[in-house]
Formats: C-alpha cells, sequence, structure tokens
C-alpha cells in the first residue's frame, strides 16, 4: 500500500503530459486525488507494512501529515476543476500594469500538480534521513512550474527567488543529515544506518557535539523551507503570484512538510537526551516567526500576501509549541491541522475575489460579500477561523499552546504569546472586514450566484475548521496523542 500511495500519483503525473483532452486531463486529476486518500484512509483502518527494508514505514507522525495533505488535495483538485475551465485557455492579465501574458500549458499544471502530492507523501511516509532529504527537493522542484503558471514577470521572478532561497536551505539540510551521519559513525569510520529508527536506537551512543551542530543545521535548513523567520522570505512572493490552488497547497502541505523534517531531527535528539537543546532554539524561531508575521501583515496592501505572512505567524506557532513541550507538542500537531485546513479555504476564496476585482489591492477590493454573497461570507468568516477565534479549530490549538506554555512556568513567552496573537487578529481584522463591507466598485464581476465548483471546496474547509472547533474524533485525537509521544510531548488528553 505505501508504494501505492507514491506510484498512484507518479504515473497519473506522467499520464497527464500524454492524454489528449482538457476533461480528460482534469478527471484524472480528481481521481487520482480521491484514490489516493481512499488509500490513505485504508492505511487508517490497517497500518501498511514496512517496504524497502523499513525506508517506507508509516509512523504516528507520518500518517498525520500524510492524511492533511491528501485530504487538502482531494479538496484542491475539485476546486482546480472550475479554475482552469475559467482561466485554463484565456490570456491572463496584468490588470495593474496593462500587460497581457499566455498561460502555460493545462497538461504541465496537471502533471505538476501529480508529482507534487507524490513527493509531499514521499516526504510523510519515509524513514530514511537521506530520502526524506531528497523528497523534500523534490517538493521544490515539482511545486515551481506551478507558481509560475500564469507567466508574468512576477510570477517568473517569485519562482526563481523560491528555487534560489530553498536550495540554499535544503544545502544547509543536507550537511546536518550529513552531520548526523558523522555523529552516528562508529568507531573506525563504519558508516551508519541513517533509518530513524536505527539513530534513535542508538541514540546513546551518538556524538551529542555532531548531533547538535546537524540539527542546528536541518533546522535552518528545513526552516527555510517551512517559511520560518527570518527565512522567510520565499515565501511571500511565491504564495502571493501562485495560482490559489496552487497557494493552498504550499501554505497547507507543503510547508507542513518541511516541518517533518525538523520533528525528525527533534525525534533524535530527544531519544539522545538533547531535547531541551532542540527546544530553546524552537522557541526563539517560533516567537520571531510570530512577531514577524505580525509586524507585515498590519498595512499590508495585497490580500494574498497578507494570507502569507499568516503562515509564517502559524509556522511560528507550531515551532513554538514543539520547542515548549508537554501540551503544547500537542496543541503544535493539532495546530497544523487546523492551519492547513483554514488557510486553504482562505485561498481557494481569495482565488474568487481576483477572480471578480481582477486585483489583488486590499484598497481597491470592497463590498465582497454583494458582489460574491458566499465567497464574501467565507472570506469575513475565514477571518475568525484562521485567527483561532471560537469555536474554531485554531482556538482549540492555540489554547492548548498557551496552557503547556503556563503549564511550564513559562509567563514571559505565554505573555508574548497572547500579545502577539492580538496584534495579528488586529492587523487582519481590519483588512479583510474591510474588504467585505461597502459597495463594490465599477467594473466588478457581480455573480450573485457563483459556480458551485468555486464555493463548494472553500464551503467544505471551512465545514471541517468549525468540526475541529466543536469536536476532535477520537481516531485523530489518539494518532496526534502518538505523534505527540513521538516528538517528545508530554500526557496530554482531548
Amino acid at each position: 500500500m505505501l508504494l501505492l500511495i507514491l506510484v498512484l500519483p507518479t504515473v497519473a503525473g506522467l499520464a497527464a503530459f500524454l492524454v489528449r483532452g482538457d476533461r480528460v486531463r482534469r478527471g484524472l486529476l480528481v481521481g487520482t486525488a480521491f484514490g489516493h486518500l481512499a488509500l490513505v484512509a485504508g492505511a487508517w483502518v490497517r497500518l501498511p507494512a514496512p517496504a524497502w527494508g523499513g525506508w517506507l514505514d508509516l509512523d504516528a507522525v507520518g500518517l498525520l501529515f500524510l492524511s492533511v495533505t491528501s485530504l487538502l488535495f482531494a479538496v484542491a483538485s475539485t476546486y482546480a476543476v472550475g479554475y482552469l475551465e475559467r482561466e485554463g485557455h484565456h490570456a491572463h492579465r496584468d490588470f495593474e500594469e496593462g500587460r497581457v501574458f499566455s498561460d502555460a500549458p493545462e497538461a504541465r499544471f496537471v502533471g505538476c500538480l501529480l508529482f507534487f502530492l507524490a513527493s509531499m507523501s514521499l516526504v510523510t511516509i519515509t524513514q530514511h534521513l537521506g530520502l526524506l532529504w531528497v523528497a523534500v527537493e523534490a517538493t521544490t522542484l515539482a511545486s515551481a512550474p506551478l507558481i509560475s503558471f500564469h507567466r508574468h514577470h512576477r510570477s517568473l521572478e517569485a519562482t526563481w527567488k523560491y528555487l534560489l532561497i530553498c536550495s540554499v536551505g535544503i544545502a544547509l539540510a543536507l550537511l546536518g543529515t550529513f552531520f548526523v551521519g558523522v555523529a552516528a559513525a562508529r568507531p573506525g569510520g563504519e558508516s551508519a544506518s541513517m533509518l530513524l529508527s536505527d539513530l534513535m536506537a542508538e541514540a546513546a551512543v551518538l556524538q551529542p557535539g555532531w548531533l547538535r551542530a546537524g540539527f542546528i543545521l536541518l533546522l535552518v535548513g528545513y526552516g527555510t523551507k517551512m517559511g520560518l523567520a527570518p527565512l522567510h522570505t520565499w515565501l511571500p512572493d511565491a504564495h502571493a503570484e501562485a495560482p490559489s490552488v496552487a497557494s493552498a497547497l504550499l501554505s497547507g502541505a507543503l510547508l507542513n512538510c518541511a516541518f517533518v523534517g525538523i520533528l525528525r531531527g527533534q525525534q533524535l535528539l530527544g531519544a539522545a537526551g538533547l531535547a531541551p537543546f532542540g527546544r530553546g532554539l524552537l522557541v526563539v524561531l517560533g516567537l520571531v516567526s510570530m512577531t514577524f508575521g505580525a509586524v507585515f501583515v498590519i498595512r499590508q496592501a495585497d490580500f494574498k500576501r497578507l494570507l502569507a505572512y499568516s503562515s509564517v505567524e502559524h509556522m511560528g506557532i507550531m515551532a513554538l509549541g514543539v520547542g515548549l513541550g508537554g501540551a503544547a507538542t500537542f496543541g503544535a500537531l493539532l495546530h497544523a491541522v487546523n492551519h492547513s485546513v483554514a488557510k486553504g479555504m482562505l485561498f481557494l476564496v481569495a482565488g474568487n475575489l481576483l477572480a471578480a476585482y481582477r486585483t489583488k489591492s486590499t484598497a481597491i477590493v470592497r463590498g465582497a460579500t454583494r458582489a460574491l454573497p458566499v465567497s464574501g461570507v467565507l472570506w469575513l468568516v475565514g477571518l475568525f477561523a484562521i485567527t483561532g477565534s471560537p469555536p474554531f479549530g485554531t482556538f482549540f490549538s492555540e489554547f492548548s499552546i498557551l496552557k503547556g506554555a503556563l503549564d511550564a512556568g513559562r509567563w514571559w513567552v505565554a505573555a508574548a504569546y497572547l500579545g502577539l496573537l492580538g496584534a495579528v487578529f488586529a492587523g487582519m481584522g481590519r483588512i479583510m472586514v474591510r474588504m467585505a463591507q461597502g459597495e463594490p466598485g465599477e467594473g466588478v464581476a457581480v455573480e450573485p450566484h457563483e459556480a458551485w465548483s468555486a464555493v463548494m471546496a472553500p464551503a467544505v474547509l471551512l465545514a471541517l475548521a468549525l468540526l475541529l472547533g466543536l469536536w476532535v474524533p477520537r481516531g485523530l485525537a489518539e494518532l496526534l496523542g502518538a505523534a505527540g509521544q513521538l516528538v517528545g510531548g508530554g500526557p496530554w488528553r482531548v
């Protein structure tokens, strides 16, 4: 089953370049997405056996993030059908500069989406640190063409920036992987196994100096891909310029994959008795990222960049939760789920707003609830879902992290955490509420009856965000508990 989870989207991605007919290609995308989701659901019923000598294996951390990735991709694929129908064969006009550019072929977009799913699945499934690095690098290569789908100069610039900065980060992560290998080297220079289970079994004899240095490089390298400040500079441009489907997956799924790389490093530190070292670094980077997010959402002039900087803040929340340990670790893992659902929904709605207003300017977009009644309401409600307001799931996960800080006696961290959450809420609220209210300007494509393909997917994600705030299913709670124990969290109950 593990091989099939990888092979299905890979073969479908190759087929997307070969088949003729847009409807066939879009059907292939949706069918593969839901087929992948069915395989992942089967893994919940019966955990698959390891493959490739243990290189592929699903533990609690992997199953959690694989499930989030597969679910978000399935929902986004239904939105992609309508999106490609609207824009796949039309010239894209840069309305802010008055220039027209031709779109990239739809085959490349669909094919790269499916390769993106395959590479992200490999990140969550592999237990080999070397293969994990290869998989994270593959996510970069598969997603870069998605960012440049509209081939105007800003999207091409964002693509090259993404490739350059993430390549530097991934090179540092590779060096960190080498350092971990040196830490595990046996007497006489014999190379050690890079399987996580083998490394943890021999954690007591790992060389602590090399292991600490390796974790720092892993944190910086994968932290760059995760969007932790001040390593986040690629993220606002890439998320803002990519098509909304790609933006939803970049923010809701790709960032989680980089987080998995950091969690694997923290697992190893915990087994070696060095968990406090990693946690201290994560607390610092978490607060720094939240600060950057809070500063840049204030007076943000581009609503897709607004959502991108919000992602920087939420990555900081997740890093902070793992750094605090205890209940906060479980809150961080739950927050990863909640953020993926809520932010994916907002990016899809942002695509609807962009299609109607033909601008990303927060100063121009007004009266969204009148121009697009369903999307406007989703946008307004999404504000509360992403900023941790009750009764949405983000409130519960953010509260769990706060509880973890207070339980640990980290009062100054709790105070800074609450202050930054309040600043982000005020900054995003001022902009997003103003966009929803008022009267739409002249030339706005008013759609009193929006297409189901444009609103169904974000509505489903919003419903999930609400459900997770009212009720955490027992199976998910148990999986979060098991994943938290692997990462080093203490006892926790839902």
